[in-house]
C-alpha cells in the first residue's frame, strides 16, 4: 500500500529564503528556475534554513551562470576534515536554452540577473532566477506609493 502524503498546517514549508530586497530594487521581467551545484554541508545547512540571499547576484561568464554572494552558514557539526566556505561561489544548474536566453538579455538587452528565492522542489535546492531591469529612486517611491494607496483603500472599504 502506498503512503499517504501528509496535509494540514503540519507541513513544512519548501520555501528556504527569499530575497525581498530584490523584489524592491528591480522591475522582475521573467522567471527561471535553476538548479544549484551544492556540497554535502551545504544541503545540511540549507536543511536547517541557515541562507542568506539579500546580497547575491548571479554572473554569467564562459556560458555558464555562478550565483555570488550569497550566505550559507555551516553547522557546527558539518565536517572535520573540510574547512567549510560559505561564501563559495556556487554554479547554477539551466538547460542551454535559457542559459542562452540569459546571456543575451544581459548582455545586449542590459538587464541583470537576481536571485529570487531558494526553496525544496521533490528533494532537491531550486534557485528561483529574475531577469530584471533595475528601478530608479522615483520607481521606488512610485511602487511604495501605490502600495500604500492600495492598503488604504481596503481599509477603507473594509470599514464601511
Amino acid at each position: 500500500m502506498a503512503k499517504k502524503k501528509k496535509t494540514g498546517s503540519n507541513q513544512p514549508s519548501s520555501t528556504i529564503a527569499l530575497n525581498k530586497k530584490a523584489r524592491h530594487d528591480y522591475f522582475i521581467e521573467e522567471r527561471f528556475e535553476a538548479g544549484l551545484a551544492l556540497q554535502g554541508w551545504e544541503v545540511k545547512s540549507l536543511r536547517e534554513g541557515r541562507v542568506q540571499l539579500a546580497e547575491s547576484y548571479i554572473l554569467v561568464k564562459n556560458g555558464e551562470a555562478w550565483l555570488l554572494g550569497s550566505h550559507i552558514t555551516p553547522l557546527v557539526t558539518a565536517s572535520t576534515h573540510i574547512k567549510p566556505d560559505p561564501t563559495r561561489t556556487r554554479k547554477l544548474l539551466l538547460h542551454r536554452r535559457e542559459l542562452d536566453k540569459l546571456i543575451g538579455a544581459v548582455e545586449r538587452k542590459g538587464y541583470t540577473l537576481v536571485p529570487l528565492a531558494l526553496y525544496w522542489k521533490k528533494g532537491r535546492a531550486k534557485l528561483e532566477v529574475a531577469l530584471a531591469r533595475g528601478k530608479q529612486r522615483h520607481d521606488k517611491r512610485a511602487t511604495e506609493k501605490a502600495r500604500d494607496w492600495e492598503r488604504e483603500k481596503s481599509r477603507i472599504l473594509r470599514h464601511r
